[in-house]
């Protein structure tokens, strides 16, 4: 009887699932320390190695299920898959933190980026207003969930380019 070759959505949605949950642990941890508006480059680059964890982890299970073998699209599948699933599961919770949790957080966001500018730029005051009305357009649920669906696949495209190519191994046809 033949194997059937396992599907890359399967391993999509579960390792989706397992890194959209992981990342609300995260981002309620940050909530708890009153950090979850601030972001920064600890917070990046904790979000960036959990997420390229889980798309490796979920590339690497595809092809021990698969027989050892794994073609460099269907990595990029289980990786782009995973973070969308993801990144869906975050805007979720995002727009639940947003809107129930912490009516506060875009304000509170505005008025830190506010005070990041005008500590680490030679703005004037008025240009940092100026800007802070700009990016408040970009801050309505829906622009939020267009540009987190936007975001969530092409990082993890990105994300998976190299762990596919390094985890490819093509079947020889004999």
């Amino acid at each position: 009887m033949e194997e059937t070759k396992p599907k890359t959505g399967k391993y999509a949605l579960t390792y989706g699932l397992i890194l959209g949950a992981i990342s609300v642990v995260f981002i309620l941890m940050l909530y708890s320390l009153d950090m979850h508006y601030q972001g920064g480059p600890l917070v990046m680059g904790v979000s960036l190695l959990i997420t390229i964890a889980v798309i490796v982890i979920g590339m690497m299970q595809f092809k021990k299920d698969n027989s050892g073998f794994m073609s460099f699209g269907e990595g990029l599948k289980i990786g782009i898959g995973i973070g969308l699933v993801a990144g869906i599961i975050g805007i979720i919770f995002n727009q639940i933190l947003a809107g129930v949790i912490d009516p506060e957080m875009m304000n509170k966001a505005m008025e830190y980026q506010k005070g990041m500018l005008m500590e680490t730029t030679k703005m004037t005051p008025e240009q940092i207003d100026a800007q802070m009305e700009m990016g408040k357009k970009f801050t309505t649920p829906s622009m939020q969930i267009v540009f987190g669906l936007i975001y969530s696949v092409v990082a993890s495209l990105l994300l998976s380019l190299i762990p596919a190519l390094i985890l490819k191994k093509q079947e020889t046809i004999q």
